[in-house]
């Protein structure tokens, strides 16, 4: 796999992720990177995303969600092969979407 290559990565990060602008901060870096995709709050406390992009901007969002925002502390992010259909809950028109909570 070369760094053009196109791979789908769904991502869910636990910690205090809530109530820090993480959905904003992960909102920015993706489009900073030119990834596509969507992020949203879920009700167990954790965020969930989903992103698509070469590899090496995928690689640096990873790292970036591995942080987030100062304001916030991560504990942990579980990560796995995500899939065209699940962009389905993006927004039409949009390249990254910010979902509600699920």
């Amino acid at each position: 796999m070369n760094d053009e290559t196109r791979i789908i990565r769904h991502v869910f990060v636990r910690g205090k992720v809530h109530g820090v602008g993480f959905r904003a901060f992960v909102e920015h870096h993706a489009l900073k990177r030119g990834l596509e995709g969507w992020v949203r709050n879920r009700r167990d406390g954790s965020v969930e995303a989903l992103f698509a992009g070469p590899l090496k901007s995928m690689e640096g969002m990873i790292a970036a969600c591995q942080i987030g925002p100062l304001s916030g502390h991560v504990d942990g992010l579980d990560q796995r092969e995500g899939t065209a259909d699940e962009f389905k809950l993006r927004a039409p028109g949009d390249v990254f979407s910010v979902l509600a909570t699920a």
